[in-house]
């Protein structure tokens, strides 16, 4: 019993003064809402009216439901491309380096990763849906966006996946080919498994990351979360809970999130503790 005590102090050194100072923190943000009169009985039943008006006359708060399913939406699509373009880009840059002779690939994949992680994503996802597809309006532009996230995703993706590649011994694919498998075999039955076990965790908080993107997609007309509360915003005129709300939803999720990249993490080295 003591020595894991002992462990779990050694793990989290800073854990107390962290308590204390979100204690403080908590403690101030109470003090200034007690200052500002926000416990008086006037604001109470003021918030509650605005909070009528928002979200529960007319069931507004359904706008905020389906712009959650359509963020989560893109987000999901976004994902399953960028995993997929990441891992080929990262694969050719891996076995352009391991001694593989294909200098083209290689090139049009670092100009790949190069210019989709060198401009940002707002404008990436503006020049899918007003150049690119500026003749497809047929097109639902839910699908554009999912399109543009994940090819703006797999620039990242593909350097996660290079450098859990890059951390597994090369002596393992030296003794993968030595027993007659040829490099695609030996990258996809030894190298690969090793190394998602090694970027699961980035790959979470990319996802993380791909998530919060996503809001910028109002941009171009999609109603996702933040477009459905700049929505109540304009049918209400109140310009404070509609996007308090929205900003609670994004942190809800992403606080969700955290915890189970953490969890996993916990998991995966125990693992290979063991």
């Amino acid at each position: 019993m003591s020595g894991r005590m002992t462990m779990r102090s050694k793990s989290y050194p800073g854990a107390g003064r962290g308590d204390i100072l979100l204690g403080f923190v908590g403690a101030f943000l109470v003090y200034a809402l007690w200052e500002s009169g926000f416990f008086t009985v006037e604001a109470w039943s003021d918030f509650n009216r605005r909070f009528y008006q928002n979200f529960i006359k007319d069931d507004r708060y359904m706008m905020l439901v389906d712009g959650l399913k359509s963020t989560l939406f893109m987000t999901a699509g976004a994902t399953v491309i960028g995993v997929i373009v990441g891992l080929i880009l990262s694969v050719i840059r891996v076995a352009h380096n391991g001694g593989m002779h294909i200098p083209v690939l290689n090139k049009l994949a670092e100009t790949y990763i190069t210019v989709l992680r060198g401009t940002p994503a707002m404008v990436q996802l503006l020049i899918w849906n007003f150049t690119i597809f500026a003749s497809a309006r047929d097109l639902n532009t839910q699908y554009i966006a999912i399109l543009a996230f994940g090819l703006n995703s797999g620039a990242y993706v593909a350097e996660i996946f290079r450098g859990g590649i890059e951390s597994i011994d090369p002596g393992q694919m030296e003794a993968a080919r030595s027993l007659g498998l040829t490099y695609g075999t030996s990258m996809r039955r030894v190298i690969l498994p090793q190394a998602l076990r090694n970027v699961v965790p980035m790959l979470f908080n990319e996802f993380i990351a791909l998530l919060k993107e996503t809001s910028i997609a109002g941009y171009i007309g999609i109603d996702d979360l933040t477009r459905a509360g700049q929505n109540i915003q304009a049918l209400t005129l109140e310009h404070s809970q509609p996007l308090v709300m929205v900003a609670i939803i994004y942190l809800i999720m992403v606080m969700v999130l955290t915890k189970l990249v953490s969890k996993l993490e916990h998991w995966l080295s125990r693992g290979r503790r063991g």
